[in-house]
This record gives structure tokens, sequence and C-alpha cells, in this order.
């Protein structure tokens, strides 16, 4: 199965690196196998010089994953929303899966989650609006371990 990674750059060899912000499933380095979502991650990522950026394509290997710690969300449901919530609330909150997958808030949906955030939405108002978007999905890769679950095809430029 092929997965992207959206980027400034040519991500042959992923590295876990620590975020500069919080971030739905922490800290790692985060995939989607959808090649759209990560088309529009890099084009996010155009502005003043930044013209360019790079689709980055891996193999997923999952016969790795039987040797791994894997947390699955099928849908945005509660134990979802809690984990998300954690991760973006608490900067210092930790996990120890090797990877997480599940559906990643979209553009759309950072609006309800600020209701959320403030007190505005409950939790089950704002799952069941979640349920009414089509979402993508993410991978992290959490761990150095987890690393090898991913073989590099190729980088593919995209330009502004």
């Amino acid at each position: 199965m092929e997965i992207y990674h959206g980027s400034t750059e040519q991500v042959e060899l992923p590295e876990i690196r620590e975020p500069n912000r919080t971030l739905d499933y922490g800290v790692g380095f985060y995939l989607t196998s959808s090649r759209e979502q990560a088309e529009s991650w890099v084009r996010r990522k155009f502005k003043g010089d930044v013209l360019r950026g790079w689709l980055n394509v891996y193999e997923y290997l999952p016969e790795i994953e039987s040797d791994l710690s894997v947390l699955s969300f099928d849908i945005p449901d509660e134990q979802w929303l809690d984990f998300v919530m954690a991760n973006r609330m608490n900067k210092d909150f930790t996990h120890d899966y090797d990877i997480v997958k599940g559906p990643v808030a979209n553009d759309r949906v950072y609006a309800s989650f600020a209701l959320y955030e403030a007190g505005l939405l409950n939790k089950q108002t704002l799952i069941s609006e979640l349920k009414t978007y089509k979402l993508v999905n993410q991978i992290l890769i959490h761990t150095e371990k987890a690393l090898a679950a991913i073989r590099f095809i190729e980088a593919v430029e995209i330009t502004k």
C-alpha cells in the first residue's frame, strides 16, 4: 500500500522529530493514504519564498505491525476525541504506541474543535458533527522502531 508525506523537502530517510506545536497524535512522522491530503499539506506551506514542495511516497509494510504497538481508530469516536484532545491540550502528554492510525481533522473541522475546546460544544455533539464530514486518515510513526514499517519509493515535486 502506498502512503504519503507532504513536505517542503524530500524525505528519503524519515525521522522522529519534536514538533514546534502540539499535534493530533503526538510526536512523530505523519503520513496519510490520501495523496490529495498530502498534496494539500504541501500547498499549505507555500508562503513567501516557498514555492515548491514534495509529495514523498512510501510503501507501507503492514507485516511489520505484528512486532509493534499499534493504536487504530476507525471512526471519530469518544476514545479518538479524548486521545486527540490529550495530545493537543497537554504538550507533556505522551503515549507508548509505535504507530497510531485514524481520522484526521481537516480545515473545516478545526472550527468545531475550537468550539469544543471553548466549552461551547459538548463531546457527543462534536462527535456527531465529525461523523458528517468525510475525514481522511493519518498515520503517525511514533518510534524509531516503527520507521521499519515504511520504505521510501519516490519524491514528486509539487509547485505553486
